[in-house]
């Protein structure tokens, strides 16, 4: 390649350069200042709704819906001072329409899931729900997603496409839920007599809903033991302490009454300490 060429190369590389190196500095500058902007907005915007009383479902899903397309209009004015006509882009979106549908169809499917929770409401910000098999208090609910804390305090993040897709049971709307624990009974031992102790131990936490009935029953025969499954009805909110102290008390009651447990090693009898 002689030095002419390479010349005119330069020349139009530094052309190119002069018109839209300025722009593409500018168009960040926009999409910098721009996202700070929707960053105080959406900020505005919650207050504003906090004091019109909204519904805090409806007001979290208003500032979501609200955030995202000021982000989108960002964007789309980045492209245009880029220089990017914003007809091209949408001509070539068209073009592309069916493998960009097919793309967003999830994304899609969680907004329209996301707007049916919304309005049919089957559960609320602070409601304990199960969602197939996840569990926990609903901590936010968003565009496209359901926020829940779980009992160990892990955090859940489901698609609300796959929230209307399952049974939701919501366990806010009686106030209550059982309690699962499972308790060992060796073979020799009296069902009847260790449901009795049982139920007694269980009726002195100060977490069982008071006039309600715990579900005592043999779950399944294991190699050593008798697995009995006890249910209260508990208060969601109180899940840990009232697992805690109801296994506390029922150790306690099983020692009290002698009452002996199969170990691990054989199936020779030992006591239960204090």
């Amino acid at each position: 390649m002689d030095s002419e060429k390479i010349a005119v190369y330069i020349d139009k590389f530094t052309d190119w350069g002069v018109v839209t190196i300025p722009k593409i500095v500018l168009a960040l500058l926009v999409i910098y200042i721009g996202l700070f902007i929707v960053k105080k907005l959406s900020k505005i915007i919650s207050l504003a709704l906090d004091k019109a009383k909204l519904e805090i479902e409806l007001k979290d899903f208003l500032v979501s819906l609200l955030t995202t397309l000021l982000k989108v209009a960002v964007f789309l004015f980045a492209a245009s001072v880029a220089g990017i006509k914003l007809t091209a882009l949408f001509a070539l979106l068209a073009a592309a329409g069916f493998a960009v549908g097919m793309a967003l169809q999830g994304f899609l499917g969680n907004f329209a899931a996301g707007l049916t929770i919304l309005f049919l409401k089957p559960y609320r910000i602070n409601d304990w729900v199960q969602v197939s098999d996840s569990f926990g208090r609903v901590k936010t609910i968003q565009l496209f997603n359901t926020t829940l804390i779980t009992p160990n305090d892990k955090t859940l993040i489901i698609p609300n496409g796959q929230v209307t897709d399952n049974i939701i049971t919501n366990f806010s709307t009686q106030g209550n839920i059982r309690l699962e624990l499972n308790i060992s009974m060796p073979y020799e031992e009296s069902f009847p007599r260790v449901k009795k102790i049982i139920n007694g131990a269980v009726a002195q936490s100060k977490y069982v809903v008071a006039g309600t009935e715990t579900l005592i029953g043999i779950e399944t025969y294991d190699s050593h033991n008798i697995l009995l499954t006890v249910r209260p009805y508990i208060h969601p909110d109180e899940y840990w302490e009232a697992t805690f102290e109801i296994n506390g008390l029922i150790k306690k009651a099983f020692s009290d009454n002698n009452v002996k447990a199969a170990y691990s090693e054989g199936v020779e009898l030992g006591p239960i300490g204090d």
